[in-house]
């Protein structure tokens, strides 16, 4: 999974979306003690950066070095490269002690996870019986109708064969992704919740965003460029239609969260 992201983890931190405030706060409104939250899978950081504002400490881990190296530098952060495989035995070396993490957050990553073996070093980690875990994921950005009938056939069609087959737990808002954990106090199911992240971006900046993708990266690689000159020409008549150069870019984001009880 991280070599998808390696060769454009400048693009990635650029282009992607940072996250609601409203879901950091539902998250830790679950949460009974804030020392400290491992997020995993953190990329350049996105979803860490807004997790130091609310928790002691924050433990951020990513198997590609190259896209920590833009990730924000802030003091209750420390950044961890760690294999994609971590031993059970070596978790609290690269992570923490036994039972010691009141938050696992993962961001935009679980489907791209060994879930099982992810399972058992997360119910090692958490605090026992309400230690949290909360995954999310974003789907297909919105911009207008107008932008939007250009992008559906984009996605659905030109990049369809260059995603691996996990994304389609995405394209499901993780409702069916594999999540053996218990509801938190005020709900009656782990999910997913909706919420909503804004970005407002220039054109160029919504090609950035296209360009971080990881099946943008895969039909480079095979020689095919998805945003080739007749594409870009439709997204550029469907984007300067109203125009406005800076639109707001909508990306709907599904939540699952659940506690780890006294497995």
């Amino acid at each position: 999974m991280a070599e998808l992201f390696v060769k454009q983890a400048k693009q990635y931190a650029e282009g992607r979306p940072n996250y609601p405030e409203e879901l950091f706060q539902f998250i830790a409104s679950k949460n009974p003690a804030k020392d400290l939250a491992w997020d995993v899978g953190t990329g350049s950081g996105q979803a860490a950066q807004s997790l130091a504002e609310i928790y002691q400490n924050v433990i951020a881990t990513d198997t590609s070095l190259k896209q920590l190296e833009f990730a924000p530098k802030i003091a209750n952060v420390r950044y961890q490269q760690t294999p994609p495989v971590i031993p059970i035995d070596e978790l609290e070396q690269y992570v923490s002690a036994q039972s010691s993490v009141d938050l696992v957050t993962i961001a935009q990553a679980l489907h791209w996870f060994d879930l099982p073996a992810f399972y058992q070093l997360v119910k090692w980690v958490l605090k026992k019986p309400n230690g949290v875990i909360a995954a999310w994921c974003y789907t297909v950005p919105e911009v207008n109708d107008s932008v939007d009938s250009v992008f559906k056939p984009y996605y659905a069609i030109d990049s369809e064969p260059y995603w691996d087959p996990v994304r389609k737990l995405v394209d499901q808002k993780y409702a069916t992704i594999n999540f053996p954990f218990e509801p938190v106090e005020g709900t009656d199911h782990t999910g997913p919740f909706r919420f909503v992240s804004e970005k407002v971006m220039s054109l160029d900046e919504y090609f950035t965003y296209l360009r971080s993708w990881s099946a943008y990266q895969t039909a480079k690689e095979k020689g095919v460029d998805l945003l080739r000159d007749d594409v870009v020409e439709k997204f550029k008549n469907a984007w300067n239609e109203d125009g406005q150069d800076r639109k707001v870019v909508k990306f709907p984001i599904y939540l699952k969260i659940g506690k780890v009880g006294n497995l």
